[in-house]
C-alpha cells in the first residue's frame, strides 16, 4: 500500500493521517485532529494539515458523515460540501469518498484485540456484520457477506423513525415531535441528543438541576458533560439519563442486527460508546439488545463487540483506496 492521506470527516471534528501498510495492517503518521465548526469548508483543513505535514501521497480516501452519491457528499451535521473531483483537481491525485461508517466496515479487519471489547461472545460464525456507532450522530453500515468475502455498505439507518417501547418513551416522542416533527434515532442515540434526554427527564421527573452542573453544562460539550456526571455518580439524574440511553442504544443496535442479520456481529463504534464502557457492560445495554420477542435466540447468538480506538474509519479508507485501486 502507498502513502495515502485519509480522513475522518465529522460533524465535530475531523482527523486526518497520512496511511501505509501491507495486508490488513494499516500504520498511520501523522495523525491530526481539527475542530470541523472553525472552517467553513473541507479544502481549508486539507490545506492546513498539507502545509503542516508536506504532501508526500498517492491518493486521498475520505469518509464523510452523511450520504455519499456519485462521488458527492453533503455532510450531514456540517454545511460541507465535499466532491472529489474538486479535490482531485485542488491536490493533484485521485480521491474516493465514503460514508463514514462505510469506511468504519472496511476498517473491522485491521483491528487489533486489544482494539475490541467483547459485550456479548455469541456463537462466532461467519455471515453479514453490523456497525453502529453513536457520536455527535448515529450512524449505521452494514457488510455483505458473500460467502467468500465481505462487502461493507452504507445505510442511512440512523434517520429512520425511532420506535418508542414504553410509556416514557412515548412522551419522549411527543416531547421531540413537537419540537422536530420527525423523530429519528439520531435525536434519541447520539451526542447531541443528550442535552435533549436531559431536559426531558428534567421535566418527566419534576427535577431541578444543580447549580454546578448548569455551570458545566454552558462551559463544555453538555453531552459529555451528561456523560461523566453519570459516570461519576455525582448527580442522580444524569446516571438515569445515561442508563435510559444505553438501553435505547441497545434497543437500536439490536433493530439494526435483525435487519441485516448479522449473524458475524454486531459492532459498536463511535465516540461515545469506549467513553462509556462501564454502563453498556451492565445488563440495559444487552437486555435491549436481545428484547425483540421471538427473535431473542437470534440475537442472543449474535457475538457484539465494542470497538476501543477512534482510529477504525481511518484504518477502513486506507484499505479502501487499496481495494478501489487508487493507490
Amino acid at each position: 500500500m502507498k502513502r495515502i492521506l485519509v480522513g475522518d470527516i465529522g460533524g465535530t471534528k475531523t482527523r486526518l493521517a497520512l496511511a501505509e501498510g501491507e495486508g490488513t495492517v494499516v500504520v498511520l503518521t501523522e495523525v491530526r485532529t481539527y475542530p470541523s465548526l472553525h472552517y467553513a469548508t473541507l479544502e481549508l483543513v486539507l490545506e492546513e494539515y498539507v502545509t503542516q505535514v508536506g504532501f508526500p501521497v498517492e491518493g486521498i480516501a475520505l469518509g464523510v458523515a452523511g450520504p455519499v452519491s456519485r462521488q458527492r457528499a453533503q455532510v450531514t451535521n456540517l454545511p460541507w460540501v465535499v466532491e472529489s473531483a474538486a479535490l482531485r483537481q485542488r491536490f493533484g491525485v485521485q480521491c474516493i469518498l465514503l460514508n463514514d461508517l462505510e469506511a468504519v466496515a472496511w476498517g473491522l479487519p485491521a483491528l487489533r484485540g486489544d482494539e475490541l471489547f467483547s459485550l456479548q461472545e455469541g456463537v462466532p460464525s461467519e455471515g453479514n456484520r453490523a456497525v453502529i456507532a453513536a457520536g455527535t450522530g448515529l450512524g449505521e453500515a452494514g457488510i455483505h457477506w458473500d460467502g467468500t468475502r465481505f462487502h461493507p455498505f452504507a445505510t442511512e439507518g440512523g434517520h429512520a423513525s425511532f420506535a418508542p417501547r414504553t410509556e416514557r418513551e412515548m412522551a419522549l416522542w411527543r416531547f421531540l415531535q413537537a419540537r422536530h416533527g420527525h423523530v429519528s434515532w439520531e435525536r434519541v442515540v447520539s451526542g447531541m441528543a443528550l442535552p435533549e434526554l436531559h431536559e426531558f427527564l428534567r421535566a418527566h421527573e419534576h427535577s431541578s438541576i444543580p447549580a454546578w452542573l448548569q455551570a458545566a453544562l454552558e462551559g463544555a460539550s453538555a453531552g459529555a458533560v451528561l456523560a461523566q456526571a453519570a459516570l461519576e455518580a455525582t448527580d442522580p439524574l444524569c446516571v438515569e439519563l445515561m442508563h435510559w440511553f444505553v438501553r435505547l442504544y441497545g434497543a437500536e443496535a439490536g433493530n439494526l442486527a435483525l435487519k441485516v442479520m448479522s449473524r458475524g456481529g454486531v459492532y459498536v463504534g463511535g465516540g461515545i460508546a469506549p467513553k462509556i464502557l462501564p454502563l453498556l457492560r451492565q445488563p440495559g445495554f444487552l437486555e435491549s439488545f436481545v428484547d425483540k420477542g421471538r427473535m431473542r435466540p437470534l440475537l442472543e447468538a449474535m457475538p457484539v463487540q465494542v470497538i476501543l480506538t477512534d482510529q477504525v474509519a481511518l484504518y477502513g479508507l486506507a484499505l479502501a483506496a487499496r481495494s478501489s485501486r487508487i493507490c
